[in-house]
């Protein structure tokens, strides 16, 4: 068992803690980026100048009228850029447009003045002469207009046409399925201001703090030297603070270098939801060829992310997309063609999950459609495809413990009692005309670790002070999800204390610098190792004075809550006085740590390679009862198992289970958003910009049973402290949701027939769905009945 995943013999990781903020989120002490404005004075309000056109010329701006407001400070326009204009990482995304306007509700110019309601009437002057030109507003616009980003990606492997030629069952069919808004609690924020020795300070609600300094760093044309990032904590992220922060911060920065003044910048929610990026809607059309027993042999499928005006992350996101669309199965020959469409509208970004949960739908969609036409369940045929030892993915990497599949299948076959269910079910339905319900159990198989090799790195700085207290600095940022709290675990684990030795300080680039994105599920694998690792250095030196205390050897020293100890010693000493003594010895306290994930590379223009250091496997069991007369359903239980490996900290991913497959139910069924597609003047304006027109879930929402268990025995050797990452993958456990709206909606059908649904499947698309399905049954009868009649 390598170092890095074994596990001392009494370790508080694997204990039940709360998040260490938990207290703070619950009575609001817990302080977010806009809680710190009222500690500056003089403060500067930002809002923007929002372009009222989804294509255009921009001819000029007219900010003098602004000025007359009172309390308005200064205009600032892409003139006043001192670096580079732009905040994306492909240099295709001006932070402020010189010369085109790319999306409705673009910012155009920001208006800094002394109050918000200046700042907003001052924007409301300022006057834009256009010249409008055509856009694209939807993917299928983009695909007829052939408007792309960048270059298509391949994946080929095997002989998919002769496949097909073998095939003894052949289906083809395509499928649009839509993106999603983040929603995250806290929208985007930032506060900037230089300090007495002129260095910038921005406090960032950020996943990326290297990435917002360097985005800072080129577009105020100074070094990074000279900008510190910190995030105390987000209030939600989700995808939605990895990149789309930057510009916002980049903004503040300098505001607060041409004023000599801090500035704040506080989207309100319809700023935040019309400006920023969401998930990647895709469009796909596939062709899929089985055996004759139901196994996968072939599949030829395209891909066609709406990338939106600029690239962002979607070249990322979809090819992760193309690397997870085989989720759990085996598709021993298979061809997929990845595009990215650009559209006049907002630059969609990272979203958790990041492209996987868009490539697994599309072959779950097809399995669900298919399934009856086989004569087959599609519980059957989905575990007729599953994974086995020896097969390799669509991209050549190996896949190593397959058999977690099935064991996280039969666990929850067990535990969800659904082979029972299954059968009340089909009684409920045969005596319910106008009620049915559904039944669907669904699998993920999602890689860990980000497919840009160079990302998968982490830093942390431990200090350890004299009277024996720690400070803990790593690279990786909270946003609710319980990073911190997994970290004190790994530390007070690997230097053998109490867990209240420990404290987190807030994550900031003059202390771990050029670290990750949060993101990727990565956060407890890439940072627990780099805290792991300061702590190790820290405690390699400790064994050495505590040998010299007991008078045994350094490899007997063991220190374990707080107690230094050695096998061939009868004496003990605490924490405290081994540190004392260390310090007196003037044994070094601190220590850098740094982590980088072994044993990964990809090729790009191959599309191959192995750029996932495990895979997260887990599966769901959702129920539903579905209304006939409107569509609407209710979701009334939900059983998951899923593999967390050794969890580091079991309540926390139990949290972020129940929270993952909620957000990813809400993606599948409720959360529709919605542009302009009209030839009037607003087109390309986002029509959903609130909770009152975009629904996301809620307590009515969530299943009235749920049961999450965690997969046994799933130790994974070669990740911190024998964990796995828990972050995204669960969010794909709510396939089995949609997938039990279309085992509900065949059932106002007659058998063998399938069944196309709408992604989100809202009240509204299963109604039609069930409309569909009545009206085939009814062309059928009318068949039989025509068939039956005897010539007079």
């Amino acid at each position: 068992m390598s170092q890095l995943s074994q596990r001392p013999a009494d370790p508080v990781v694997g204990e039940r803690h709360h998040h260490e903020s938990a207290f703070g989120h619950v009575t609001g002490s817990a302080l977010y980026t806009d809680d710190l404005v009222g500690r500056l004075t003089g403060v500067l309000h930002a809002y923007p100048v929002q372009s009222t056109t989804a294509h255009a010329r921009l001819l000029s701006l007219d900010v003098e009228p602004a000025y007359a407001v009172p309390g308005v400070v200064r205009v600032i326009t892409a003139a006043d850029i001192p670096g580079v204009n732009d905040q994306g990482v492909k240099h295709d995304e001006p932070m402020l447009p010189t010369d085109e306007i790319m999306f409705f509700g673009q910012p155009l110019a920001w208006v800094l003045a002394d109050d918000l309601d200046a700042a907003r009437e001052g924007a409301a002057a300022v006057t834009a002469e256009v010249d409008e030109l055509p856009s694209l507003v939807t993917v299928r616009d983009a695909i007829a207009a052939e408007s792309y980003h960048g270059q298509p990606l391949h994946i080929d492997k095997g002989e998919v046409d002769a496949a097909f030629a073998d095939a003894a069952h052949v289906f083809e069919g395509e499928f649009e399925f839509a993106g999603q808004e983040h929603f995250y609690l806290e929208t985007q924020a930032c506060l900037a201001h230089v300090d007495e020795n002129g260095q910038i300070f921005v406090q960032s609600s950020t996943q990326h703090p290297t990435e917002t300094q360097d985005i800072i760093s080129h577009v105020l044309g100074i070094p990074a030297h000279e900008v510190t990032v910190q995030c105390l904590r987000m209030g939600g992220g989700f995808g939605g603070k990895e990149m789309q922060p930057h510009g916002y911060a980049a903004l503040a920065a300098l505001g607060a270098t041409l004023t000599g003044r801090p500035v704040r910048l506080r989207l309100n929610r319809t700023l935040d939801i019309t400006m920023t990026g969401k998930r990647h809607g895709f469009h796909s059309s596939w062709k899929i060829g089985f055996t004759e027993d139901g196994k996968i042999l072939a599949l030829d499928a395209s891909l066609t992310a709406d990338g939106g005006w600029s690239l962002d992350l979607s070249e990322p996101v979809l090819t992760r997309a193309m690397c997870h669309i085989d989720n759990a199965y085996w598709v021993p020959n298979i061809r997929v063609t990845g595009r990215i469409a650009k559209c006049n509208k907002t630059s969609q970004t990272a979203f958790r999950g990041f492209g996987g949960p868009q490539g697994m739908l599309v072959l779950e969609d097809i399995l669900g459609r298919v399934a009856p036409q086989l004569g087959l369940s599609a519980r059957e045929l989905r575990r007729r495809n599953f994974y086995a030892q020896g097969q390799d993915t669509p991209y050549y990497q190996p896949v190593r413990h397959p058999e977690r599949i099935e064991a996280c299948w039969d666990q929850l076959i067990d535990e969800s009692e659904l082979e029972a269910r299954e059968l009340e079910i089909e009684a409920f339905n045969a005596g319910s005309d106008h009620i049915k319900r559904g039944l669907a159990i669904t699998p993920v198989k999602f890689g860990i670790s980000f497919n840009l090799t160079a990302f998968n790195q982490g830093g942390a700085l431990v200090l350890v002070y004299k009277d024996g207290s720690v400070l803990v600095t790593h690279g990786g940022t909270e946003m609710g999800q319980g990073l911190h709290q997994k970290m004190l675990q790994v530390a007070a684990t690997t230097l053998g204390v109490p867990l209240s030795t420990v404290r987190l300080a807030p994550t900031r680039t003059d202390k771990v610098p050029n670290t990750s994105a949060t993101a990727a599920s990565s956060g407890s694998d890439l940072n627990g190792g780099a805290v792991k690792n300061a702590c190790d250095q820290i405690l390699d030196r400790l064994r050495q004075v505590a040998a010299g205390i007991l008078g045994a050897p350094a490899h007997e020293v063991d220190i374990s809550r707080g107690i230094v100890s050695a096998l061939s010693s009868p004496k003990t000493v605490t924490w405290e006085e081994l540190i004392n003594t260390a310090y007196f010895q003037r044994i070094q306290l601190s220590a850098s740590g740094f982590y980088r994930t072994e044993g990964l590379h990809w090729n790009l223009s191959q599309m191959r390679g192995e750029p996932f250091k495990y895979f997260a496997y887990g599966a769901a069991v959702s129920e539903v009862e579905v209304n006939r007369f409107d569509g609407s359903y209710t979701l009334r239980r939900v059983d998951i198992v899923h593999d967390v490996g050794d969890s580091l900290s079991p309540l926390i991913d139990l949290g972020q289970i129940e929270g993952g497959f909620v957000q990813g139910a809400g993606w599948l069924t409720l959360e529709d958003l919605r542009w302009d597609e009209s030839d009037r003047p607003s087109r390309g304006r986002l029509a959903t910009q609130a909770a009152s027109t975009y629904k996301i879930p809620s307590f009515s929402e969530a299943p009235e049973v749920f049961n999450v268990s965690l997969l046994d025995k799933a130790h994974e050797e070669g990740a911190v402290y024998g964990s796995k990452a828990v972050g995204e993958p669960p969010l794909m456990l709510a396939f089995s949701v949609r997938e039990a709206l279309r085992e509900a909606v065949r059932a106002f059908g007659g058998p063998g027939r399938g069944v196309e649904l709408a992604s989100p499947a809202t009240p509204e698309a299963v109604f039609w769905a069930i409309e569909d399905v009545r009206a085939e049954e009814s062309r059928a009868a009318a068949s039989v009945t025509e068939g039956q009649r005897v010539p007079s």
